[in-house]
C-alpha cells in the first residue's frame, strides 16, 4: 500500500455519459481475523438535482443506517493504540493528517479530499496487536468528520461496492 493516498479522479465530471468515481481507502477483517488496508473506489453515481431547483449533479445515494455523524478533532501527537473500528464507519479528514497501520504491516496516511471506509470491527488478537493503529501526523491537529452505521453497509471484501 502506497504511504499516502493520491488516487487521480478517473474524469472532470463533465461528460454525463461517464460516471465519475471516487477513490478512497477501505480497511476490512479478512477471514483469518487480519485487519487490512487496500484502494478502493465507490461507483454508482448518477446525474440528479439535491432539490432546491439545483442542477443535476454527481450523486451516489448509500445504502445503511447511518448512526451517528461525528466531528473529530485529534491533537497534534495523538496515538490511538492498537483498537478496531467501533462501527463501520467513513472517515473525511478535513484539516491535519492522520495514518493507519494494520496488522498485514500496511500503513496508509491521509489528509483533506481523502476518503477512507473502516470496516475492522471483528479482528482476531495477532501479536497482541486488534484492529488498527492510528494517529496524528504533522504539526496540526486533524480534524475529521465520522459517519458510522449501525451495521455494515456491505461484506468485508477488498473492493465492498463493487
Amino acid at each position: 500500500m502506497h504511504t499516502t493516498t493520491t488516487a487521480p479522479l478517473d474524469n472532470d465530471g463533465r461528460d454525463a455519459s461517464t460516471p465519475p468515481t471516487l477513490p478512497f481507502v477501505h480497511m476490512w477483517t479478512d477471514v483469518d481475523g487480519t485487519s487490512r488496508l487496500d484502494e478502493s473506489t465507490l461507483r454508482g453515481f448518477g446525474l440528479q438535482s439535491v432539490g432546491g431547483g439545483a442542477d443535476p449533479q454527481w450523486m451516489r445515494p448509500f445504502p445503511g443506517e447511518v448512526s451517528a455523524v461525528l466531528f473529530a478533532a485529534l491533537p497534534v501527537g495523538w496515538v490511538g493504540q492498537w483498537h478496531p473500528s467501533p462501527h463501520p464507519q467513513w472517515v473525511i479528514p478535513l484539516r491535519g493528517r492522520w495514518f493507519l497501520e494494520t496488522q498485514d504491516g500496511s500503513r496508509v496516511e491521509m489528509g483533506p479530499g481523502d476518503v477512507h471506509f473502516g470496516q475492522d470491527t471483528d479482528t482476531a488478537a495477532i501479536d497482541g496487536k486488534t484492529g488498527h493503529l492510528s494517529g496524528t501526523v504533522g504539526d496540526e491537529p486533524c480534524l475529521q468528520v465520522l459517519i458510522q452505521f449501525a451495521a455494515s453497509p456491505a461484506a468485508p471484501t477488498p473492493h465492498p461496492f463493487g
